[in-house]
């Protein structure tokens, strides 16, 4: 019995060494994987809802940015600023697989059409037209996104889906013809060219959606935020730096330099962080719904910071479109409540 006795206790001692080990190893095991953390469905709905509101809100309030900066010059600016605000963001977090080939492709793509195209077709394209025509063809983008959706990611579009999208059309186009009667003045009406840029905008939005949502899978929001305005700022560079040889900047006034931070950090960072982390949880057809918010929000900022008059029509217009966002979000008891839809 008593030569037992050694091998027992050297077994409890090792055993006890083991445990005593555990503690370390559990601290030293990887953080979770930001790529892999998804947010509640109410928490990515209202992140959709938020980014597309911001679009719309300094899309409006660049109107004054638009007359002070050249577009070109702007767009450089508002990169670089943000870029300088999130440099963090650019380092790989622990537990990014290498990024392939695709992923690398899909970012420039991103980059080139969400941001680079998008905001050139937009800010032309509303100067070489009337804003009913550009409110009208802004409507199509929820159905752009679904299509696209449908096509690239293979995502089933329900009925309560394409009613959504229906009602956010009609909303919006409702919305645009109200003040179809009194032209904006200044500004070609129905112009060929103008109309022709502001489509250019919708599919380039739209494009941005879709990709989004195939990014979201292998990148966190944050990364790609970094990554594709970094793209932003290499592709405007030449024209940025071009246009600010050429430009004083002493003319632009103190107030006008407060709201391009504002406008850089809206567009560079906020903005893109809100939609990336929305997609997570949300199939892009439904996310792209959302983006009636986007004309809506900047219809609301002209009533309300730029003086503009808003009848009972608009009224009405604002309530079909936010019906298409209810018909969008409420959860399906076919499918569980955040879950995308099949492919």
């Amino acid at each position: 019995m008593r030569n037992h006795v050694p091998d027992c206790w050297n077994a409890a001692a090792r055993a006890l060494r083991h445990h005593r080990r555990l503690p370390p190893l559990a601290a030293a095991s990887p953080q979770p994987d930001p790529v892999s953390y998804h947010p509640s469905r109410p928490a990515a709905l209202l992140c959709l809802a938020l980014s597309m509101s911001l679009v719309g809100s300094y899309v409006a309030l660049s109107k004054p940015l638009v007359a002070a900066i050249p577009v070109l010059l702007l767009a450089w600016l508002r990169f670089g600023i943000g870029g300088a605000a999130m440099l963090h963001w650019l380092r790989k977090p622990r537990g990014e697989q290498p990024m392939t080939r695709q992923t690398r492709w899909l970012l420039f793509l991103e980059s080139f059409l969400g941001n680079f195209l998008f905001s050139i077709c937009m800010l032309f394209g509303v100067s070489l037209t009337s804003a009913v025509s550009a409110g009208v063809i802004m409507a199509a983008i929820p159905a752009v996104v679904a299509l696209l959706s449908w096509i690239f990611l293979r995502e089933r579009i329900g009925p309560r889906t394409w009613a959504a999208v229906a009602c956010a059309a009609t909303g919006i186009a409702l919305l645009a013809t109200a003040d179809a009667g009194s032209p904006t003045q200044g500004r070609p009406a129905n112009s060929l060219p103008g109309n022709l840029l502001v489509l250019g905008a919708v599919l380039c939005e739209a494009a941005y959606a879709v990709i989004g949502k195939k990014l979201t899978g292998t990148l966190a929001p944050k990364r790609i935020t970094a990554i594709i305005n970094l793209w932003g700022f290499a592709l405007v560079t030449p024209f940025g730096v071009y246009a600010a040889l050429r430009f004083d900047f002493a003319t632009v006034p103190g107030g006008i330099w407060l709201l391009l931070l504002f406008y850089s950090l809206a567009a560079s960072i906020w903005t893109v962080w809100l939609w990336m982390t929305g997609l997570k949880a949300v199939p892009a057809s439904q996310a792209g719904v959302f983006t009636v918010m986007l004309p809506v929000s900047a219809a609301l900022v002209g009533v309300f910071v730029l003086g503009e008059s808003l009848t009972g029509v608009q009224f009405v217009a604002f309530a079909i479109a936010l019906a298409g966002v209810l018909l969008a979000t409420l959860p399906s008891r076919a499918t569980g409540a955040g879950a995308p839809a099949s492919r």
